[in-house]
């Protein structure tokens, strides 16, 4: 996955969570996303990267607006 990918499913993963976390300030959720990320950026395998982000940042997310 190269790094324009990546950037676009990372805002993919935003939207994604946005849809289901109306509740939820989309900036917050882009900065949830965005720390998510950033501890998966030393990784050297990239494809599953938005996969895992996603589901952590969901998580966040639950415990944060339950």
């Amino acid at each position: 996955m190269g790094v324009s990918e990546e950037v676009r499913a990372m805002s993919a993963v935003v939207d994604r969570l946005a849809a289901k976390h109306p509740d939820v300030a989309r900036q917050v959720i882009e900065d949830v996303v965005q720390d998510e990320h950033r501890s998966l950026d030393a990784g050297r395998l990239r494809d599953f990267v938005p996969v895992l982000v996603e589901h952590a940042a969901r998580d966040r997310l639950r415990t944060l607006h339950p």
